[in-house]
């Protein structure tokens, strides 16, 4: 058995730890952490979000896209990647209305915090970008 593969069990340790490395702004430690936990698990997409997370923290919204769209190319009904890639392209003026619509459809979820992520992303679009007077107008999903 090779040597690292002992660790595969702190896949986990290793992602999460990297999620935290990006809201911590320390994108060197979480680019490290999610290139470790891929190595470890190549075709779980968790460590391709974190990727895509960290570049929409930076506000690289391209790369982030591209990111979530590699997930969503391998497994097209990943609601997290959907969730974020709908956050993404919704900030982007020349996407912002393709990226509502996939927010939408995550709204849809069976995941509760899926839903909550996609229903902010909407108020906040709505209200921010759109510039919507007062509370976000659309329905409660």
């Amino acid at each position: 058995m090779a040597s690292w593969k002992k660790y595969k069990e702190d896949f986990i340790l290793l992602l999460e730890a990297g999620f935290i490395a990006v809201n911590q702004s320390d994108e060197d430690s979480a680019t490290k952490l999610f290139k470790a936990a891929a190595l470890l698990d190549p075709e779980n997409p968790l460590p391709t979000i974190g990727v895509g997370y960290l570049h929409l923290h930076k506000l690289e919204l391209r790369q982030a896209v591209q990111a979530f769209e590699a997930v969503l190319t391998k497994d097209p009904h990943n609601d997290m990647a959907k969730a974020f890639m709908g956050l993404a392209m919704s900030l982007q003026p020349n996407s912002m209305d393709k990226g509502e619509k996939i927010l939408e459809q995550t709204c849809k979820s069976s995941d509760p915090l899926i839903k909550k992520l996609s229903n902010t992303s909407i108020d906040f679009v709505e209200r921010f970008l759109k510039k919507s007077p007062g509370p976000a107008s659309h329905p409660k999903r």
